[in-house]
């Protein structure tokens, strides 16, 4: 039974996230071009049809889904005791959605979340305390096989919450076709700086008459191929240009917003510019970043592991893969874990069950790395192959020497819903990046304010 206090707080953010997120709707109204629609849920999927069932919620709905039913289908044959309904959902409808089930009392029976939400839903008291799952504890799971800043993202006050299943970042998708359109050497070094990187993206940016963005003649209004793209995910890449730049979320003890800093209005001014100075990028709202990929109007794609899949379909181009672009003085790139956590009303049969699927895929991520995600287990990472999975290794290596992680806090998806119209508004030109980031550390404050508050 979760505590009446626990479920209020639950039901009282998912009302906060709701008014933000309206609110946001009413002011992208006027923005144009308009933003693409809200992605929909993927139809449930059964697996199996063994008499424990397990309803199983995630927010894989990339092309790295397809490798985690690929996974599923394999566990339903070892265990046909156990049967399986997976409901994929947009991580951004998943998270409300989640908490409205715990208000209900009607939970799934495992989620497959960021680690980063730890600290929000064991706060509430609704997840499972996990720790003795770990070997260190007599479990199933090797804590030595793992990075230490992955077992870090498993806690929430002394407790393990989660179980982790990959370690998942942003990279480069170079085209080599689209290069050489542009007469660029595709096998040339990637650039360390933001002046370099902003000469490649204009010498990738053609305009219909076959000029680039630096050339006095281009015509920026008819863009035929883009040498960059500011539209997937912009807060992720705002978190890693903002440490690039010396700045950081919050300060070191966690009362202060200091996302609007000199350092972070830096790293916005830097893509945005990228959009309305240097006309390398279209504008973030409405550009399919994917689609412009795979018809060759793009040259860079700065996206995440879980394009691997997507990309070997993408026949037609000849794909390299990068390091994530380096504007700052210091490298620096997002870093996710996609981590099994397991409801605090899961017991008896329910229980074994969920533990003997997350100990099938620990003891399986060998298969997990055909998503493009970094299975977590450290000797996994080691026995890949460079050949079939070197964008696992090269974005791997990465997040091993510099990955940044969301900032823990049980406010976290409030700060999300906080800073991410804002962003938008900076890169479609609504405000400047000081205004920008100063409306969301503002509201930001507010969550954190309230949370110490004990609100």
């Amino acid at each position: 039974m979760f505590k009446r206090s626990s479920l209020a707080a639950i039901a009282a953010a998912a009302l906060m996230g709701l008014t933000l997120s309206v609110g946001a709707t009413f002011a992208q109204d006027a923005a144009t071009p308009a933003p693409l629609p809200t992605p929909t849920d993927v139809p449930a999927v059964d697996f199996g049809t063994g008499g424990t069932h397990i309803s199983f919620w995630n927010g894989l709905t990339g092309s790295d889904g397809s490798t985690f039913n690929d996974m599923l289908t394999a566990f339903s044959k070892a265990h046909p005791e156990v049967s399986v309904t997976v409901e994929e959902i947009p991580w951004d409808t998943l998270y409300p959605k989640l908490q409205t089930a715990f208000v209900a009392g009607n939970p799934p029976d495992l989620i497959l979340l960021h680690s980063a939400q730890i600290p929000q839903f064991a706060s509430y008291g609704v997840l499972a305390d996990l720790t003795d799952w770990y070997s260190d504890k007599g479990g199933f799971f090797p804590v030595d096989d793992i990075s230490k800043i992955t077992r870090d993202g498993m806690d929430y006050q002394g407790k393990a919450y989660g179980i982790p299943l990959d370690n998942h970042g942003r990279g480069l998708w170079v085209s080599k076709n689209a290069f050489q359109k542009a007469g660029v050497d595709p096998n040339m070094a990637e650039p360390t700086n933001y002046a370099d990187w902003v000469a490649l993206f204009q010498k990738l940016t053609l305009d219909k008459n076959g000029k680039n963005a630096a050339d006095p003649a281009f015509d920026k209004d008819n863009v035929v191929q883009w040498g960059f793209t500011v539209s997937e995910w912009p807060r992720v890449n705002f978190m890693a240009a903002l440490v690039q730049n010396g700045g950081k979320w919050i300060s070191d003890d966690g009362k202060t917003v200091t996302i609007n800093s000199d350092a972070g209005v830096k790293a916005l001014q830097q893509w945005v510019d990228l959009v309305y100075k240097y006309h390398v990028s279209p504008p973030e709202a409405g550009f399919d970043s994917w689609g412009a990929y795979a018809a060759g109007a793009l040259a860079i794609l700065p996206t995440g592991t879980w394009f691997h899949n997507q990309a070997n379909l993408d026949t037609d181009i000849q794909s390299e893969v990068w390091p994530t672009v380096q504007f700052g003085d210091k490298p620096a790139t997002y870093m996710g874990i996609h981590t099994f956590m397991v409801p605090a009303t899961a017991t008896g049969d329910q229980l074994a069950a969920d533990k003997t699927l997350i100990q099938w895929f620990s003891e399986n991520q060998q298969g997990w790395a055909a998503s493009g995600q970094v299975p977590a287990r450290l000797s996994v990472q080691a026995a890949l192959d460079p050949a079939t999975y070197s964008s696992n290794i090269i974005i791997g290596k990465t997040m091993a020497d510099y990955g940044t992680l969301d900032w823990s806090s049980p406010t976290l998806l409030e700060l999300f819903t906080a800073i991410d119209p804002e962003l938008s508004a900076a890169l479609n030109n609504q405000k400047t990046p000081k205004q920008a980031l100063d409306d969301a550390a503002a509201r930001m404050q507010e969550a954190l304010d309230r949370v110490a508050a004990g609100g």
